[in-house]
């Protein structure tokens, strides 16, 4: 069961709809046979990598709105997020540019860390609030979880995986992709948005049916006291 999944680390719905997806997994007991693989896309190519505006201000320049009224949007997408057990720290958020973020997952992807650095991603952005559009937070991030920063900062001084990027990006324009999140589950449907997670429950049901698969097992504890082929752990 293949789910790729176009998101920006700065939208607040991506983070709400990974969670959503990730319970519709959860429920329907498919979490290991669902491979997921997360595309690159940008909502702001042109948002500067550091910035002293807070959200609120951004946001109301934005929408020609108030900053009062800037934090009451906030608010909404703040109780949306507490549904699936996220704490967005809006009053502490910054702008940031994602192109290096994104840049640093491909890179993470080759060492086996693209699902667990962009969760870090989301979570160091929208519950740490931390900038990370910032060279030295990326940095950060990717030694929190024991890759190399030599490493990253050769890739981050570099145009390294920037073709695979713009390759995400570009092969959302020619799907049809106007906003993230947007799910394309075995190349042959799509959801756009932070659906209810029924919503993809249903989607992922309907594939399992259409293929034939049914959920495995999960195993509660470690493999111990067991007989196999006539030896017994004794």
């Amino acid at each position: 069961m293949k789910i790729e999944v176009w998101s920006d680390f700065v939208c607040p719905f991506c983070y709400i709809g990974k969670r959503r997806l990730e319970e519709a997994l959860e429920q329907t007991g498919f979490v290991n046979q669902a491979e997921i693989e997360f595309k690159s896309y940008q909502l702001d190519p042109n948002t500067p990598k550091v910035s002293e505006k807070s959200m609120y201000e951004v946001l109301a320049e934005k929408y020609g709105s108030t900053v009062e009224a800037a934090k009451d949007m906030t608010t909404q997408v703040a109780e949306q997020a507490k549904t699936v057990g996220l704490e967005y720290n809006f009053d502490a958020m910054k702008p940031a540019n994602t192109l290096d973020a994104h840049r640093i997952v491909k890179w993470a992807s080759e060492q086996g860390k693209a699902n667990e650095v962009n969760e870090l991603m989301l979570h160091a952005y929208f519950i740490e609030a931390k900038e990370i559009g910032k060279h030295e937070v990326l940095l950060e991030l990717i030694e929190s979880i024991g890759l190399s920063s030599e490493e990253a900062v050769k890739v981050l001084n570099s145009d390294a995986y920037l073709t695979e990027v713009q390759g995400d990006i570009a092969r959302a324009v020619q799907i049809g992709v106007r906003g993230v999140p947007f799910f394309v589950l075995n190349d042959k449907y799509a959801i756009s948005g932070a659906q209810p997670t029924e919503t993809f429950v249903g989607a992922l049901n309907k594939i399992a049916e259409e293929e034939g698969i049914s959920p495995k097992l999960q195993l509660l504890g470690e493999d111990a006291n067991l007989c196999i082929d006539d030896t017994c752990d004794i």
